[in-house]
């Protein structure tokens, strides 16, 4: 697995970790030592200020998961 991190904006909070070799799996952090994984952590596993923070930035996903 990568150990490559990036944001999608300079500005943002959570750190987006690059996993070319594996499908499927979208891995992020706040901080790069906890990683939370989109589909299995979204949203029960984050903070309510995590959470806040990962909408703000990802409203698509928000939508996405608005089910949850």
């Amino acid at each position: 697995m990568s150990d490559n991190w990036y944001k999608n904006n300079e500005s943002d909070s959570i750190w987006w970790k690059d996993t070319p070799d594996t499908v499927g799996e979208w891995l992020f952090s706040f901080d790069k030592k906890k990683v939370f994984n989109m589909f299995e952590d979204y949203p029960y596993n984050l903070t309510p200020e995590q959470k806040e923070i990962f909408d703000n930035e990802n409203p698509e996903w928000k939508e996405f998961f608005s089910d949850r």
